[in-house]
């Protein structure tokens, strides 16, 4: 009976095919490893295996694998459990959830190998000369790979050559399937065994007496050697005895040393002796509420104010499960917070710890994905971004999740669009393991969830060594502007403060939520302004690179000197981003060192790191940034925070404005005054009686959330409604608007629930694609399961309808 096992294909397709193997290789392949498979002509990919079965495919003929790629599963049970659920939850497919949650690394790709044929007369006549030389080369060489054969010839596009060489018989195809991740090698050194006893050793100091450079290094080595007494690596030799790699070249080539290459960890920490700490009363306190909570829920928030020491009671709490042989999950919204905490995680577990996000290297996500595999004693705690969930736990006890409230926890592009703390507690609840939300501000829907007595509550309402919260002040910029009392975006009072921060050797922070010089350039003649070819919207003027710049699409043009529509010349910036500040900054404090943190200097692997550090240690002065900065970061020389413009969060056009504005505002404050010194906290808005701003200087969270929540009951939005978002896309207009339509009709048809739209979006047009939305809101009430398999009947049919078919849909589960 033939034996047929079901692989996921990531590449290219996403979708789940069924394969062809012989009883030997089915008695071996187990759920979860990796097979080679053959897919399209002549392409291989790596596939995942799902399940294995005997039943054929009824509308194709199954293939052959090509090869199976691991002895072990890479995937085991629970994650395979976990994806299922993402894909049906999210309504996206399996393949998609597969492509995010494998390390690139993993994911095989077929290098094609080209070799002249065997036993076949050609008449060189009868080729090119671009040709020609492809085959010169293969009588030099057995075999070539593509890139090869571009370098020889110099040209990216050489597949139409080789096709025509094909067409002759002039040359072979073979794919062959190439590993992507390499293990680190690091090159060690030792004294050949000859020259280990003490006659040895001085024949040897008289054979180098005239290579005075070689005997230094020498010496150099029995140095570190007594002092280490470990293996001594060339780079360390190297850097201790100021020599050059020649020198080591020469005693190896002289079989003085010889030299070997041990695997290495691309990532080690060490533990610091001091790190040690006791909890403070109130910390304990909580410490012990929160074990007593997990004793009935599975879900436990920590609402504790900012700088109240949550991460302090988050490591006694891993410290307790990490002893009892379990795996610990720590999430985090941003990388730029994982820089800071993994300092100090590591300092008191040392290299108990594991760093998982995407600003590391494929090679070092593989290797951290093969230590928690493997139930490595070097990755019992994971730190990471949202892409950590995605780790193949065994023994998961412990998930912690801070800053439970950020929105970076949700995907957006690509699918699955999942958010990481619902998708966390999911596989907490698949592991029988805790989760532990922590939040100053949390969000409306957990805290709707405590109240329902769905999770458990701890409340911490103590600053860590009783240091008082910062000192709120608001600051009315119209009456300032009327007064005529502002400096650029700055009001006497903020650079008052600011100087006397400065003055006292303290450091300030600026939050700025727009990064950029200013969002737009306007003709002060006819109000023309410079628009994105591309996007509908005006393109961010930057006064550093004198360009003008789309965050969309990434299109770009010099700073215009006249205005394209009228010629004038009197052209002016409206609005101000991180960049303007920071130049004003300059301006204002000259000897002052000013910082900037935000996407654009941020960019590579250590931006944050050395932003961070450099504040660390005092080197800057005053930082200016983004979100990024609300984030749970700590600073003990801080006693200033200047929001500059609040009004901008308040008005946006999302049913969360209010609350984010609110989240955002109290994370800001929260960076002021964590030590011994009171910090605080000047607000600018031109709105200084809006409720959120009152209730932010109030300290009111209960205030908020009534607020917020009689609201969203009112307006039909979560927590007693849940969303989902329908996205279409096409380059023409009138399609779009057609297609969305009839979607709009048969959902409310077929639904018979409010759905909302087709609505252009506010940039209603990105990369030459035409948007509309479609938001459909489901009461708590119905049941969710069926009605996404109807949404998911309707999209299949709108597929099916030959003129839609070019529209891009995207379906985002609560979308927010």
């Amino acid at each position: 009976m033939p034996h047929f096992i079901e692989v996921v294909l990531p590449l290219p397709l996403q979708k789940t095919f069924t394969y062809l193997v012989s009883e030997a290789e089915y008695g071996y392949i187990q759920k979860g490893m990796r097979v080679a498979v053959p897919f399209g002509k002549n392409k291989i990919y790596t596939g995942l295996v799902v399940d294995l079965h005997q039943n054929p495919p009824q509308l194709y003929q199954a293939k052959e694998i090509h090869q199976i790629l691991d002895e072990l599963p890479v995937v085991n049970e629970v994650q395979l459990d976990h994806w299922n659920w993402m894909a049906i939850y999210y309504m996206c497919s399996i393949g998609e959830v597969f492509k995010s949650a494998l390390p690139s690394g993993f994911l095989l790709e077929s290098e094609t190998i080209i070799s002249a044929p065997k036993e076949v007369q050609l008449d060189e006549k009868e080729l090119s000369d671009s040709e020609y030389l492809i085959y010169q080369a293969l009588q030099q060489q057995s075999s070539l790979k593509v890139e090869d054969i571009m370098a020889i010839l110099g040209k990216k596009n050489v597949f139409p050559i080789l096709n025509a060489m094909l067409a002759k018989n002039a040359l072979v195809l073979q794919e062959e399937v190439a590993e992507k991740y390499k293990p680190k090698l690091t090159r060690y050194i030792r004294l050949q065994e000859e020259f280990h006893n003490q006659e040895q050793l001085s024949e040897l100091m008289e054979i180098l007496s005239r290579a005075q450079k070689q005997r230094e290094l020498v010496m150099h080595y029995f140095q570190l050697q007594a002092k280490e007494k470990k293996a001594i690596s060339v780079k360390k030799l190297l850097e201790a005895s100021g020599s050059t790699s020649a020198v080591v070249k020469s005693l190896v080539d002289k079989e003085i040393f010889e030299e070997y290459y041990l695997t290495e960890d691309r990532v080690a920490f060490d533990k610091e002796e001091d790190a040690g700490f006791q909890l403070s009363n109130p910390q304990q306190k909580a410490f012990e509420e929160i074990n007593t909570s997990f004793e009935t829920n599975a879900v436990t928030l920590l609402h504790g104010v900012t700088a109240s020491g949550k991460t302090e009671i988050y490591i006694k709490l891993i410290e307790e499960y990490i002893q009892s042989g379990k795996q610990v999950l720590y999430l985090l919204p941003e990388i730029a917070l994982t820089t800071q905490l993994v300092t100090r995680l590591t300092a008191y577990f040392g290299n108990q710890v594991a760093v998982f996000h995407s600003k590391y290297s494929n090679n070092e996500r593989v290797e951290v994905w093969n230590q928690v595999l493997q139930h490595s004693e070097k990755a019992k705690i994971v730190i990471g971004a949202r892409s950590a969930l995605f780790l193949p736990f065994n023994d998961l006890g412990l998930v912690v999740i801070d800053e439970e409230h950020e929105q970076t926890f949700k995907q957006f592009d690509p699918a699955p669009r999942y958010h990481a703390r619902d998708a966390a507690i999911v596989l907490a609840s698949l592991h029988k393991a805790k989760v532990l939300l922590g939040s100053a501000t949390p969000s409306l829907e957990t805290y709707f969830n405590v109240k329902a007595n769905k999770y458990g509550l701890v409340e911490l309402f103590e600053r860590f060594g009783n240091v008082v919260l910062p000192d709120i002040y608001l600051v009315d910029l119209k009456d300032k502007y009327k007064r005529k009392q502002m400096n650029g975006h700055f009001s006497d009072d903020l650079m008052e403060a600011i100087t006397d921060s400065l003055s006292k050797g303290e450091q300030v922070i600026l939050f700025q939520n727009r990064r950029g010089y200013s969002p737009f350039v306007e003709c002060m003649t006819c109000g023309h302004v410079p628009q994105c070819p591309n996007c509908d919207v005006s393109l961010t003027y930057y006064k550093f690179k004198n360009q003008l710049r789309c965050h969309y699409c990434g299109h770009s043009i010099a700073n215009p000197t006249h205005c394209h529509s009228c010629q004038s010349v009197d052209l002016s910036t409206k609005g101000f981003g991180t960049e303007q500040i920071e130049i004003e900054l300059q301006a204002l404090f000259p000897n002052k060192v000013i910082g900037r943190m935000d996407q654009d200097t941020t960019r590579g692997k250590y931006g944050y790191e050395k932003i961070i550090d450099a504040f660390k240690n005092q080197e800057i002065d005053i930082l200016v940034g983004t979100q990024m900065l609300a984030k749970g970061l700590h600073f003990d020389n801080v006693t200033l925070v200047g929001i500059m413009n609040a009004d901008n969060m308040l008005n946006q056009p999302d049913f969360r404005s209010h609350e984010r504005a609110y989240q955002m505002m109290m994370q800001v404050s929260g960076r002021a005054g964590r030590s011994e010194k009171r910090g605080k906290v000047m607000i600018q808005t031109y709105n200084p009686y809006h409720n959120v701003i009152q209730q932010v200087v109030s300290n009111d969270y209960i205030g908020m959330f009534n607020e917020q929540l009689y609201d969203r009951h009112n307006f039909k939005y979560p927590p007693y409604y849940r969303l989902i978002k329908v996205t279409l896309k096409h380059r023409d207009f009138d399609k779009l608007k057609e297609g969305s339509l009839w979607m709009y009709n048969v959902l409310v048809q077929q639904l018979q629930l409010p759905v909302l739209g087709p609505e252009e979006p506010a940039i209603s047009r990105i990369r030459n694609e035409y948007i509309r939305t479609i938001l459909i809101k489901i009461p708590t009430q119905n049941h969710l399961g069926n009605t996404k398999k109807t949404i998911q009947r309707i999209l299949n049919s709108f597929e099916a309808v030959a003129q839609y078919r070019a529209i891009k849909i995207s379906v985002n589960v609560d979308n927010y």
